[in-house]
């Protein structure tokens, strides 16, 4: 990995428009955040093995209509790694919580992997201070994961999901991925980028650097150990009435678009080409495009 890594303030410096790395002390974490542009709040939560970075193609565009928040969730990047508090409510509070802090009664808010979680999180539990929600190539967790194969056969749709099995194993991913970080962040890329351009090494860089000590590792496998209390959680979700858009591509939009309407009374699913899980890298001009015109 290289060494020259640029900090959060120099990578937020460096996109079109007038962006800044900040941070806030709420509901028991300090959270660093990248902010710019003008308009109705529209908050940005990324995904694993990502940081608030994932954002950077789109955030110049959506900061043209909107006040952009790309947060570094609780335990991920330049925010802080509690011992406890990864369930997905717990972290929607979190948002809610800066939200807050910033002077926002409702926001807009948009998430992928497991930001897409604590995005949808966010609208069950604070429904009156969501405004609309938008979930890029995820669901909230449900009883279907306990369901992936642990030795898939080989008639099993890709990709085997063995990092969810691998992140909940306590005590040996940071013993082996600890200062080679790069290693999980190129494999992952790797899975599911149909232009591996698309994510440059200096980007890949800054993300391994975000995960390369034991403490970040720790606290990032904290989001799968919570799986079983977010499916708990779940359970007792009711059926959002806020205006919902699901963004998946072609492997996983069938599921998708039979799953997610299910979870409220407005949702639409909308397909990205020529992509695969990280669409908000490989293809941001769609992204961008679908997030203008649902957030209005």
């Amino acid at each position: 990995m290289g060494t020259n890594v640029r900090s959060d303030e120099e990578l937020a410096a460096s996109l079109e428009g007038d962006f800044t790395s900040e941070y806030a002390d709420v509901n028991g974490v300090r959270l660093h955040y990248v902010t710019g542009g003008r308009g109705e709040p529209l908050f940005l939560l990324p995904g694993w093995p990502e940081t608030w970075w994932e954002y950077r193609k789109v955030m110049p565009v959506l900061a043209e209509r909107y006040r952009v928040v790309a947060v570094d969730i609780r335990g991920m990047g330049g925010s802080s790694r509690p011992e406890a508090g990864y369930e997905k409510k717990s972290m929607a509070a979190d948002i809610r919580a800066l939200a807050e802090h910033l002077g926002y009664e409702r926001i807009n808010i948009a998430g992928h992997g497991i930001g897409a979680m604590v995005a949808f999180a966010y609208a069950a539990n604070h429904e009156a201070a969501t405004k609309r929600l938008a979930i890029i190539n995820t669901t909230h967790i449900d009883d279907s994961y306990q369901q992936f194969r642990l030795m898939p056969k080989p008639e099993d749709p890709g990709p085997h999901r063995w990092w969810l099995a691998f992140n909940i194993v306590p005590g040996f991913p940071e013993k082996a991925l600890a200062g080679r970080y790069r290693v999980m962040v190129d494999y992952m890329l790797g899975l599911s980028l149909v232009n591996p351009d698309a994510v440059l090494p200096a980007d890949r860089d800054v993300y391994a650097h975000a995960y390369d000590t034991p403490e970040a590792i720790r606290s990032s496998q904290a989001w799968f150990q919570a799986y079983q209390q977010d499916i708990d959680d779940f359970r007792g979700y009711g059926k959002l009435s806020v205006p919902v858009l699901g963004l998946a591509y072609g492997g996983f939009f069938d599921y998708m678009n039979r799953v997610l309407p299910a979870c409220g009374s407005d949702v639409r699913v909308v397909e990205v080409k020529n992509t695969r899980n990280y669409m908000v890298e490989e293809q941001p001009e769609t992204v961008a495009a679908e997030l203008s015109a649902f957030f209005g």
